[in-house]
């Protein structure tokens, strides 16, 4: 069987305090010389038999999961070829829109604007996982953050570790009288999407830069291309503090910091924590979800 259907694949992802999952749009496909009937009628695949290329590129949040599973696909449908490129859910959609690749990764929804047109692909949730908030200051191993604090952080309310607001979170830390780097993403991401609308949900009197892939920060903040370029900079400077998955925070071995949720319970960044906060989501008619903010201890 020949591939000849375009696919794609809008990932949807999660933070310590904000869920996030991944998600599939894929355009309808058509089998080459069957009837439309014949195709209905019998939905079974011979992967082995299968054979074709498929392009797509999108989520840095979902990269290790895509290249995982096509490493496991590529065993058994050996004459299929498919490649992901990481360069940014907002990149990733514009391309899909643009008709150069087959699928997009996205941890945010389609937008208009994004190229791709509504009606003419599907999303398919494929993983979930967190967003961190991770940070480098040495000394402090423990740090608590309520959304409304990490919003004063992130648009400079907040500019020095030892502000009272984070030491009356943080009573027994020895938080030191040092500027605080902010880290965020450079490019269109999805993750910055999930992270700022997390603040706009749960810090709503405070937050207001918006949402979206892309929002115009202070001046006074460094950017990185990607997740793992983030979780570098912060790696390399010690009182810096930014948003990255789990995945590349623990690659650099950087701390997390345990976020105040709903029940104002101090959580960390786990699997467990993510399926928890996913067991109490319902998704929508198209798959979509909001797994941000979610209810729930854990």
């Amino acid at each position: 069987m020949n591939f000849v259907s375009r696919l794609s694949v809008a990932a949807l992802a999660a933070l310590a305090f904000v869920p996030a999952a991944a998600s599939s749009a894929v355009r309808a496909p058509s089998a080459v010389g069957a009837a439309p009937s014949a195709q209905a009628a019998d939905t079974t695949l011979d992967i082995e038999q299968m054979s074709g290329t498929i392009s797509g590129s999108g989520s840095t949040f979902a990269d290790r999961y895509y290249k995982a599973i096509i490493f496991q696909l590529s065993k058994t449908a050996k004459n299929v070829t498919i490649e992901y490129r990481p360069i940014g859910s907002g990149r990733g959609k514009v391309e899909f829109g643009l008709n150069t690749t087959d699928f997009a990764g996205t941890d945010s929804v389609v937008k208009d604007t994004d190229g791709p047109k509504a009606g003419e692909f599907l999303y398919v949730p494929t993983t979930a996982g967190a967003i961190t908030v991770a940070y480098n200051l040495k000394g402090v191993d423990d740090l608590k953050l309520s959304a409304a604090t990490i919003a004063k952080i992130f648009q400079r309310d907040i500019r020095r570790w030892n502000d009272p607001a984070i030491v009356a979170e943080n009573p027994d830390a020895r938080l030191p009288n040092k500027l605080i780097g902010v880290v965020h993403r450079s490019d269109r991401s999805g993750t910055t999407s999930n992270f700022t609308k997390y603040l706009a949900l749960a810090a709503p009197e405070v937050w207001r830069l918006g949402s979206g892939d892309v929002i115009k920060w202070p001046g006074t903040t460094s950017q990185g291309d990607g997740n793992r370029r983030v979780a570098q900079i912060l790696d390399q400077n010690n009182g810096s503090i930014g948003y990255a998955d789990l995945a590349d925070a623990q690659a650099f071995g950087l701390t997390t910091a345990a976020i105040r949720n709903k029940a104002g319970v101090y959580v960390r960044p786990t699997a467990v924590g993510v399926t928890a906060a996913l067991s109490r989501v319902v998704a929508n008619p198209d798959l979509t979800f909001q797994p941000l903010d979610a209810e729930g201890p854990s």
